[in-house]
């Protein structure tokens, strides 16, 4: 017998124990992480030449400085499926999250300095949300193996102003 989703709820709700069992793996699907991606207007943009550095492994100066950020509301995640739910909460900038596999916090991304912004293809980025305007959303779903990930913006000068933040999958 072939049960929906909606039929395994029902008989759930009626107190059937092995219904109850057969909806863990539907509610098992997958984590979302809500990120914002945020700055402290565009006066931060003036002041970014005087805060270079703050990439992450990068010499820096103290991160609550940072000009603007990204915020994320579960730092750690089990490994399988994960959506990002991406918010530009900017009222001024055009912002993205990029998602990269690192070793280590202390290790920098490979940065393309003339170009203000980290080469994500030697990165190994595995997924982005690109250019949101001020205040659009997004998201992706990718599948995560146990590790350490950096979200990032790659918009030119945004990561080296502090705009990064790490997520550890757990196994």
């Amino acid at each position: 017998m072939k049960l929906s989703r909606r039929s395994v709820l029902l008989g759930a709700a009626a107190g059937g124990m092995a219904a109850a069992v057969l909806s863990l793996p539907a509610a098992a699907a997958g984590v979302t992480i809500n990120v914002a991606l945020w700055d402290k207007g565009a006066m931060s943009m003036e002041t970014m030449g005087k805060m270079h550095g703050r990439g992450m492994g990068m010499k820096s100066q103290d991160m609550p400085m940072a000009m603007m950020g990204i915020t994320i509301d579960q730092a750690s995640v089990p490994a399988g499926e994960v959506t990002f739910a991406v918010t530009n909460t900017s009222k001024d900038m055009i912002h993205e999250m990029v998602v990269s596999p690192i070793a280590d916090t202390t290790t920098p991304l490979p940065y393309i300095e003339d170009e203000q912004r980290v080469d994500e293809d030697a990165a190994g980025h595995v997924g982005e949300v690109a250019e949101l305007d001020v205040g659009a959303a997004g998201a992706l779903t990718v599948t995560l193996t146990p590790g350490a990930y950096l979200l990032y913006c790659n918009i030119p000068g945004h990561y080296q102003s502090g705009m990064w933040t790490v997520v550890t999958v757990t196994g």
